[in-house]
């Protein structure tokens, strides 16, 4: 109907492109679980992985079949799916995947994305929000209410969550302090040159 509200991004692809190209981010997307794309591919993947999962939590013989239409890679990521993934949103209502703009990856400068499956090993949202952690905490004013609110979205469907969380923190934390003795270390050790009385010539010697 004329005017009427777009439904979908054509992507400036016939449907059966469309299809196809929306085929392999998807089948991408759960092979690595997280992928760079432009932000309206990322935005017309999303719709159709959020589909898959459902898929995958419903486990029927109709789910399996259409599930494996999509994939490319059926025989890898079939198991995947009704297994592995269907138990880490088996308590999870909705939001499977997350969209997070970047900075432009090509000359042309498309406005880019990442595309990610949420709660997964490359949850950036997970990672970004540790980091933060590890900053604020060692601040006077401590932890803002802003990160305790973003702890909460990252940990609250995430098996083990707060227990994962405080164990990547901790780790953070050991790599910063391991990073500092460096940096002490090699300010501490300065080099002086001394004479070799045999050849003339200076060597360098470290204190």
């Amino acid at each position: 109907m004329a005017g009427g509200a777009l439904k979908y991004r054509h992507l400036g692809r016939k449907s059966s492109h469309r299809q196809a190209l929306l085929r392999n981010l998807v089948t991408s997307l759960f092979e690595h679980e997280s992928i760079s794309t432009t932000w309206p591919k990322a935005k017309e993947a999303q719709r159709l992985a959020e589909k898959m999962i459902t898929l995958g939590k419903r486990n029927t013989q109709a789910a399996r079949n259409k599930a494996q239409a999509v994939f490319y890679k059926p025989v890898e990521l079939m198991p995947k799916l009704f297994n592995e993934l269907r138990e880490r949103y088996s308590s999870r209502p909705g939001g499977y995947t997350r969209v997070l703009r970047i900075e432009p990856l090509k000359e042309d400068q498309a406005p880019s994305a990442i595309l990610e499956l949420v709660d997964g090993p490359r949850d950036m949202r997970f990672a970004m929000t540790a980091k933060t952690l590890v900053k604020e905490r060692a601040t006077e004013e401590g932890v803002r209410d802003l990160t305790a609110k973003n702890i909460i979205k990252v940990t609250r469907f995430r098996e083990g969550g707060q227990e994962e969380l405080e164990r990547t923190v901790r780790a953070l934390e050991s790599r910063e302090r391991d990073e500092e003795r460096r940096e002490q270390g090699a300010i501490r050790r300065k080099v002086y040159p001394v004479k070799d009385e045999e050849t003339g010539k200076y060597i360098r010697m470290n204190k």
